[in-house]
């Protein structure tokens, strides 16, 4: 029995070792989450910066997201199809709570795994690359506050079973501070790269990501200019006067180049034939004689009714079934956009300089220092939009002089405004119109941010 006992004490012995040894062998490989960043490579790094920049700004489907919502409420397109009723400003509760899905189960951990590996205090040597995803940061969630209001922001990834939401004022002062140290950093830095190849806006240049953080900061300024007029002048001030000042010229345009596995969305949303140019648009081109129609719009396909046409917002279900509303009959987008395959290959319009010169257009009518005269930045605005879609520059004066106003169309009998395009420097009402009106324009197809 002795014996006996001795051999199985032995065996079990035998089976523990081998059991032990057999599973610790792989343990580390066997244990090692392969999401997370656990060494400080900068083509991983880099590899999630990119997905970062393309899910920041296309969240989740840009169908639900932006078109059938912001590009509708801002009357860029109208609805021509009759499933949809978010073109009567009703909000579907599923596609927002889509697109919050969307955000928060993508960004705010890819990014916080950006911004914690490149973080200067724990790993020296990757600080532009800090401050370039800092940047990223506040045009991502600057874009989501604007949507929602107060969003959880500064505790995301807390840990914690529950995030705390922040106000926007809090969102905002932060957003200043996160730019002032970006562009401190940066600027000290100037001429280098950060995330080369993987920066799918600039390739890196940390020069021209300077000059988008002092226009992001000129665009925040005006955001809050009703609610802290104070705060609002010195930032935008700050904008005009920092280190490379803002965009000003072509070269400057923040363009999101697409790729196949970065897609355009408004090619893919083409063949589903579910908006069309809106009436205001259309009102507004045509009374304007606005050279940018042909960019911005195709001619419709049946052209029974005229070669371009816009529909009204907000038809009830009933009367969209009528033929001289069907979509034949309707101007689709410019030909930018066409045909689908387009999406894996062109650009996306982050911020452009137009919008840069508009800003500083509405700043100077407040009384800000812009460096120019609000007549000035508004003519420099429009130039740039015509330049930015390859109109002949020949047109630009003709047009920054004209006394057109909006017009009447079929389907928008008392035009949205009586303004004409020539700038009206002795009456601020009127300016002050002039200046939004042309600044909605130049936005275009951007519904979100117009």
């Amino acid at each position: 029995m002795k014996t006996k006992k001795s051999l199985n004490f032995a065996f079990i012995s035998l089976l523990i070792s081998f059991m032990f040894f057999g599973c610790t062998e792989n343990f580390e490989e066997l244990n090692t989450n392969e999401r997370v960043l656990t060494e400080l490579d900068a083509s991983l790094i880099g590899n999630l910066y990119a997905r970062v920049q393309y899910r920041g700004l296309f969240i989740g489907s840009p169908q639900i997201k932006q078109n059938l919502f912001a590009d509708h409420f801002t009357q860029y397109y109208a609805n021509t199809q009759n499933a949809f009723t978010s073109d009567r400003y009703v909000l579907v509760g599923g596609w927002l709570n889509g697109a919050w899905r969307d955000f928060y189960g993508n960004i705010p951990n890819n990014l916080g795994e950006v911004l914690d590996a490149t973080d200067p205090a724990e790993n020296p040597g990757f600080e532009n690359m800090h401050a370039v995803a800092q940047i990223n940061k506040v045009l991502i969630y600057e874009r989501m506050a604007n949507y929602w209001g107060p969003i959880p922001y500064s505790q995301v990834n807390n840990g914690e079973p529950s995030v705390p939401y922040d106000s926007e004022s809090f969102m905002y002062d932060d957003f200043f501070k996160v730019l002032d140290a970006a562009v401190a950093q940066l600027s000290a830095n100037q001429g280098g790269n950060a995330f080369g190849g993987n920066d799918q806006i600039y390739g890196g240049d940390i020069n021209s990501w300077i000059k988008f953080a002092n226009t992001l900061r000129l665009r925040l300024a005006l955001r809050v200019s009703d609610v802290d007029p104070g705060r609002a002048q010195s930032e935008a001030e700050k904008a005009i006067n920092a280190p490379l000042c803002v965009m000003e010229s072509l070269d400057d345009n923040a363009e999101f180049q697409c790729t196949a596995n970065s897609r355009h969305g408004i090619p893919r949303m083409i063949p589903w034939n579910e908006f069309r140019m809106s009436a205001t648009m259309e009102s507004t081109l045509k009374g304007y004689d606005d050279p940018r129609m042909g960019a911005y719009f195709s001619p419709c396909v049946d052209q029974e009714f005229g070669e371009y046409r816009g529909l009204r917002n907000g038809y009830e279900v009933v009367d969209l079934a009528k033929e001289e509303l069907f979509y034949d009959k309707l101007s689709p987008v410019g030909p930018k956009w066409i045909p689908v395959d387009k999406q894996a290959s062109i650009i996306w319009e982050v911020m452009m300089c137009p919008e840069a010169w508009f800003c500083r257009a509405e700043g100077a009518l407040k009384g800000w220092n812009m460096g120019e005269t609000a007549e000035n930045c508004y003519n420099n605005g429009i130039e740039m939009s015509m330049l930015q879609w390859g109109l002949d520059p020949a047109l630009i004066p003709v047009y920054q002089e004209s006394a057109n106003v909006p017009i009447a169309t079929h389907d928008a009998p008392t035009p949205i405004s009586t303004i004409p395009v020539k700038f009206d420097a002795g009456n601020t009402d009127v300016a002050r119109e002039q200046i939004a009106t042309q600044k909605w324009l130049g936005l275009y197809p951007d519904g979100w941010e117009a």
